[in-house]
């Protein structure tokens, strides 16, 4: 009988591994990763590595999206298609959702203030555009832009901008390894581009937090000949397009990220 008993138990134990979800999976992994961590502090590498493994196992079905779901139907012909935006679950160290981008979607030039960002592309084509930046200074006040010299975006009389590295400028399509930028490297400010539907995961650590000082601010970018400021000068084996000015910006016009509820497997909050 206590064989038996014994026997019983493995088997309880294995079925309850088995009810595991994925989603559940990265919501306790997150938990463990980022328990030690706060703004500007990235996981350890061993931490690094395990969740950004656990979100390459993840697919579009194990947090319940597809590419003919309704969300993906664009139906506005303005510059900005609808963004619907997903909520898993946020705590005050990290925060999970998914952002699901209609075809032309555009997450514009955006930052991430002191945190550490797994991005996962769940399906479909999109276009990365990523910078880093050159120092930790603060803005510079320019003089008037050369307009023959082909800015992007306007520029009347002198803007404040601050100089940045490109760092991706690629698609990415499905199946495809998780993205990590780091509060200072790895492409903190990104500009997101739908090629396609496409949904993408994302894990923030820590989350965006205003009254802590970390919002969402968007950024113009100018080309780095758009100026020339101080003794901000390029080596001899460096490209101009390398690098650009960003300007910080409002919200664009027009961008609408609206909130839909998830209706994917359920997060067990511990």
């Amino acid at each position: 009988m206590g064989m038996e008993k014994m026997s019983g138990e493995r088997k309880k134990r294995r079925m309850r591994q088995k009810k595991v979800t994925a989603v559940q999976k990265l919501y306790e992994t997150c938990r463990d990763v980022f328990a030690n961590c706060g703004p500007g502090v990235v996981p350890s590498v061993e931490g690094v590595d395990k969740l950004k493994t656990i979100l390459n196992g993840i697919t579009s079905s194990d947090v319940g999206v597809w590419p003919n779901m309704p969300y993906f139907k664009v139906k506005e012909t303005s510059r900005f298609p609808r963004i619907t935006y997903l909520h898993l679950t946020e705590w005050d160290k990290f925060s999970i959702g998914i952002f699901l981008l209609p075809p032309s979607g555009i997450l514009p030039l955006h930052n991430h203030p002191q945190m550490t960002v797994f991005s996962k592309l769940l399906f479909g084509t999109m276009h990365i555009k990523a910078y880093d930046w050159v120092d930790d200074g603060s803005s510079i006040s320019t003089p008037e832009a050369d307009s023959s010299k082909g800015e992007v975006g306007p520029v009347s009389g002198p803007v404040s901008v601050r100089l940045a590295k490109l760092k991706v400028n690629s698609a990415f399509t499905a199946p495809c390894d998780t993205s990590i930028l780091y509060p200072t490297d790895g492409g903190n400010m990104h500009c997101f581009t739908a090629i396609t539907s496409c949904a993408v995961l994302d894990v923030l650590g820590p989350p965006y937090c205003d009254p802590e000082g970390r919002h969402c601010q968007y950024y113009r970018t100018h080309p780095f000949t758009c100026f020339s400021v101080g003794d901000k000068k390029l080596a001899d084996d460096e490209k101009t397009e390398d690098y650009a000015w960003l300007e910080e910006i409002d919200k664009p016009a027009g961008l609408l990220e609206v909130g839909a509820p998830y209706n994917g497997p359920k997060i067990v909050e511990k």
